[in-house]
């Protein structure tokens, strides 16, 4: 990670632009960490292709995460617009789908080959209303104003630049939607995640409100992990 940021210095000193100040990287202090930190949290480390779909595909993650309680909660209009990012091997992406005859799912990744997974698992699955997406490190690439909910799940605390990519949500939603973040509870030091890859609800709530979200509420519905919820802030 940190030769990515110098990288990206070195490139900023030959073209003239000025590195963003909103990061600062500096020796690694929490297992499973990248050294990389954003408003005083340290950026995890993202976990390696492989090892992330054996994760995602884990047979006890239906009991573990308890899905159906969360897609309650999140009171889906059948015509809804749905962004799922970070959506591995669509987890969620499939099961909204299917709550949505009249709406889409667009789901987002950052690997090509996640992307390519998505797609044919969409069309195995007979799910014509899903639109796999190639996002980038700084932008989910999501059409302006159309998005009714962007969901992430257990990725934000892995974004590389979550400043650029929540105001890039933020674009995507309409006016009042809402964006829901669930991350493992860094409250609870019996959940066995690295403390890079969990965070505490006051955090989520303090880095989303800081970029043009309301907090609306946080649902204590999973046995593990937050689910805290915002609205897209007037203009």
């Amino acid at each position: 990670m940190i030769k990515y940021a110098l990288l990206f210095a070195l490139l900023c000193l030959v073209s003239g632009c000025t590195p963003p100040e909103t990061y600062e990287m500096k020796p690694s202090s929490t297992d499973g960490g990248s050294g990389k930190y954003f408003q005083g949290r340290e950026i995890a480390d993202v976990m390696s292709s492989e090892h992330g779909a054996l994760w995602l595909d884990r047979p006890e993650r239906d009991v573990e995460e308890l899905p159906n309680r969360l897609l309650r909660v999140l009171q889906l209009n059948p015509s809804a617009v749905v962004g799922d990012i970070g959506s591995g091997t669509g987890f969620f992406t499939f099961r909204m789908a299917e709550l949505l005859p009249h709406g889409r799912v667009y789901s987002v990744e950052v690997q090509s080959a996640l992307v390519d997974t998505l797609a044919v698992r969409a069309e195995r699955a007979g799910l014509q209303n899903v639109t796999p997406v190639l996002g980038s490190e700084v932008d989910p690439n999501l059409p302006a104003d159309r998005f009714d909910v962007v969901l992430i799940v257990s990725s934000y605390h892995e974004f590389t630049y979550p400043k650029e990519m929540i105001v890039a949500v933020r674009k995507a939603l309409k006016p009042g939607g809402r964006l829901v973040i669930v991350e493992y509870r860094m409250e609870d030091e019996t959940i066995n995640i690295p403390d890079a890859h969990r965070m505490s609800e006051e955090q989520i709530k303090h880095e989303i409100e800081s970029l043009g979200f309301t907090w609306r509420e946080t649902q204590a519905i999973l046995p593990q992990q937050h689910v805290v919820i915002f609205n897209r802030s007037q203009d």
